[in-house]
C-alpha cells in the first residue's frame, strides 16, 4: 500500500502573511534602544581561517572531527524512544550526516519541564534544550544564553527570519533587556490545528447539511444542529434521551490541567478572550481600545461562558468532559455513542483506525467542521507565527568556549531550521522511507506508515511505523517551517478543513510586544498564579451549571478584583506606554 500525500491547492495554503503591530515603547531610554528588533538580521560570515566544520545555506553542517553535544529529550509515552532510534534511526542518521553525536538525556513528556527545570537549577543542564514553550522561569538566573546575541551566526535561522519578516513576531518573546532566550519555531503562516470531527453519516441522516451551513454558522447554530442529531439518534435507539452525544477529550483530569483544556480554549478564542489551554495570565490586547485588558472579566467572556453552558444545559455536552480521562471520550466516539469530538491534524488516522476496528469499514463517515463564529469571525489560530523552541544553556558556552559554542550554534541552526533536517526529522530518509513525486508531493514507500504524519498502522499489511521504530515525525524537532513544509503531510480531509478555515475565517491581529523586567515578571507571576486558579475554578462551575452565570457574575468579578486584577492591568499599562 502506498500513501500519497497531496498539498492543498488553495489561497489559504499559499503564502498567508500575518500583519504585525509595532512593538511597545518603554519609558526607559536604554530599554527602548535595547528592544529594537531588526527587520533584517545581517549574518556574520566566517573569517578567512579554516573552520573545523562546514556550514552555510544549502550546505549540511558537518564537523571535521566527531563531536558530542548533550540534549534533553521529551519522551512521549505513546511513542517511547527505543534503542533503534540511536542505532539505526533518527539519531544515527543525524550523526552520519553531521558527525555530531547527540547524548540524549530523556524524560517522560508528562514531567519533562519539571525535570529539565531541576537539572538546570542544579547546574546539570544539557547543552541543547528543546521543546520549550515558556522560557520565563529561566531568563533571570543566568543559566540560559540570551540567544539573540548569537543569531547572526545562524544562516538558516536568519534566512527564514528575513524572508518572512518575523521581526514583529519575535518582539512578542523579547525581554526588557532587548534580548530573547529561546530560538522559536518560526512559521511562514499559521495553519489551523484544532477543530471538531463529526459523524457526518449520522448528521446527514438527521437532515443536517453541515457543508451548506458551516461557512457562516454560529455556536447557536451548532447547538441547534446537535439537537437534531440527538433527536435522530434517540429515535433510532442509538442513545437514550438522557444520554449525551458530545463527550470531549483534552479537557479533563489527564490533559485539561484544570482549565477546561482544548474545548474551552478554542471556543473562547472565537469570543476574543482567553480560557482553557490558552488562558495564560488572562491578559489580552484589545485592538479597538488600544490597550491590554484582563479578558476573563469582560462581557465577551460572560457570553463565552453562556455559550459553553448552553451545550450542557441542552443535554448535548457531557459535563464529565471536564473531569474524565481522554480514553473515556475517544471510546465513546469510536463505538458510535457520540457524534462530535475534538481533533487535530495528527489524529485523523488514529480515529479512522480505531473506528474501523469497532464499527467496520464503510459503516461511518468522519468530517472535520469549520469552527463556529463567536463575537468575531477570527480563526482560532494563534496570531503569532511562533511555536515552542530551543534554549541553549550557559553551561555550553562555559565548557565549549566562544569558538566551540558558535560551532554548536551552527549545528543547532542546521538541525532546527534547514529544509534538509526538516525533511529528515519529519519523514525519514528520502529513497529509504519516502519518495518525492514528480508533482512535489511526498509519499511513504510501500511497507511504511507513520502515525506522526497522520497515517496509522495497517496490521494486515504488517507496515512499519517510522516514528515508533526509528523516531521520525516526533515532537522534539520540527516546530514550524514554510506552508509547503507544514502541509506536506496533510491528507485530503485535513487539508480541506485547513483550507476552509483560511477561506472563511479571519486571521487575528498580532498583539504588540510586551517586555517586563525581571521584577515586573516576578510581580506578574505572583498576581497571576492565584488569580488564574480562581478564574479556572469559577469558569468550570459556570460552564457545568454549578454556578449561575447571571446571578453570580458580579461575585466572580469581585473575587478576581480581590486577587489584584488591577495590579496586573496596571503593570501592562505601564509596559505599553
Amino acid at each position: 500500500m502506498k500513501t500519497t500525500i497531496k498539498k492543498a491547492s488553495c489561497v489559504g495554503l499559499a503564502v498567508t502573511m500575518l500583519s504585525s503591530l509595532a512593538a511597545c515603547e518603554t519609558t526607559q531610554t536604554e530599554a527602548t534602544e535595547a528592544t529594537t528588533i531588526p527587520s533584517q538580521i545581517e549574518t556574520t560570515a566566517a573569517t578567512e581561517e579554516d573552520l573545523p566544520y562546514e556550514y552555510g545555506l544549502d550546505k549540511t553542517f558537518h564537523a571535521d572531527q566527531p563531536v558530542t553535544y548533550t540534549m534533553f529529550f521529551s519522551d512521549a509515552s505513546w511513542y517511547p524512544m527505543v534503542d533503534t532510534w540511536k542505532t539505526e534511526g533518527i539519531f544515527k542518521k543525524i550523526e552520519e550526516l553531521t558527525n555530531v553525536t547527540l547524548d540524549i538525556k530523556s524524560y517522560d513528556s508528562n514531567d519533562y519541564m519539571d525535570q529539565v527545570t531541576l537539572d538546570i537549577n542544579a547546574g546539570n543542564s544539557a547543552y541543547i534544550i528543546p521543546k520549550i514553550y515558556d522560557d520565563s522561569a529561566f531568563v533571570d538566573g543566568g543559566a540560559i544564553v540570551p540567544i539573540s546575541d548569537y543569531v547572526q551566526y545562524m544562516p538558516y535561522y536568519t534566512d527564514f527570519y528575513n524572508t518572512y519578516d518575523l521581526s514583529g513576531d519575535i518582539k512578542t518573546i523579547t525581554r526588557a533587556n532587548g534580548k530573547y532566550y529561546k530560538l522559536p519555531g518560526m512559521k511562514e503562516s499559521n495553519l489551523i490545528n484544532y477543530s471538531f470531527v463529526i459523524r457526518k453519516d449520522i448528521w446527514d441522516a438527521a437532515g443536517v447539511d453541515v457543508e451548506a451551513i458551516q461557512k457562516d454558522w454560529t455556536w447557536a447554530d451548532l447547538l441547534e444542529a446537535l439537537k437534531k442529531v440527538k433527536a435522530y439518534m434517540v429515535s433510532q435507539g442509538m442513545c437514550a434521551e438522557g444520554d449525551y452525544i458530545w463527550s470531549d477529550l483534552w479537557c479533563g483530569n489527564e490533559s485539561g490541567q484544570g482549565s477546561g483544556g482544548n474545548l474551552l480554549g478554542v471556543m473562547a478564542s472565537t469570543y476574543d478572550v482567553n480560557a482553557g489551554w490558552n488562558i495564560g495570565n488572562g491578559m489580552r490586547y484589545n485592538t479597538e481600545q488600544d490597550k491590554f485588558i484582563f479578558s476573563p472579566t469582560t462581557d465577551n467572556y460572560k457570553e463565552f461562558l453562556k455559550t459553553a453552558n448552553s451545550f450542557i444545559a441542552a443535554g448535548i455536552l457531557d459535563p464529565e468532559t471536564f473531569t474524565q480521562d481522554d480514553a473515556t471520550a475517544t471510546a465513546q466516539y469510536y463505538n458510535g455513542k457520540t457524534a462530535i469530538m475534538s481533533i487535530n491534524q495528527g489524529q485523523w488516522a488514529n480515529y479512522e483506525e480505531n473506528m474501523t476496528a469497532q464499527l467496520g469499514a464503510g459503516n461511518y463517515e468522519n468530517y472535520v467542521i469549520t469552527m463556529p463564529i463567536g463575537s468575531t469571525r477570527n480563526s482560532t489560530v494563534d496570531p503569532a507565527r511562533l511555536e515552542c523552541g530551543v534554549m541553549i544553556s550557559q553551561k555550553a558556552l562555559d565548557e565549549l568556549g566562544e569558538e566551540g559554542f558558535i560551532q554548536l550554534i551552527r549545528f543547532v541552526d542546521w538541525l532546527f531550521y534547514s529544509h534538509e533536517a526538516y525533511d529528515l526529522t519529519k519523514w525519514g530518509v528520502e529513497g529509504e522511507h519516502y519518495v518525492v513525486n514528480s508533482d512535489g508531493t511526498k509519499s511513504l514507500k510501500d511497507g511504511f506508515c507513520c502515525s506522526g504524519l497522520g497515517y496509522g498502522n495497517d496490521a494486515e499489511n504488517s507496515m512499519t511505523d517510522i516514528r515508533l521504530q526509528w523516531g521520525y515525525a516526533g515532537g522534539n524537532f520540527w516546530y514550524g517551517g514554510t506552508v509547503a513544509e507544514m502541509s506536506d503531510n496533510l491528507i485530503p480531509p485535513v487539508a480541506d478543513y485547513v483550507n476552509r478555515d483560511y477561506t472563511d475565517r479571519d486571521v487575528p491581529p498580532l498583539a504588540p510586544g510586551i517586555a517586563p523586567t525581571a521584577d515586573q515578571n516576578e510581580e506578574i507571576n505572583l498576581i497571576a498564579t492565584p488569580l488564574i486558579s480562581n478564574v479556572n475554578a469559577w469558569t468550570l462551575k459556570f460552564v457545568t451549571g454549578q454556578a449561575d452565570i447571571d446571578a453570580q457574575w458580579d461575585e466572580y468579578v469581585q473575587s478576581c478584583n480581590d486577587l489584584n486584577v488591577q495590579g496586573l492591568v496596571d503593570i501592562y499599562a505601564e509596559l505599553y506606554k
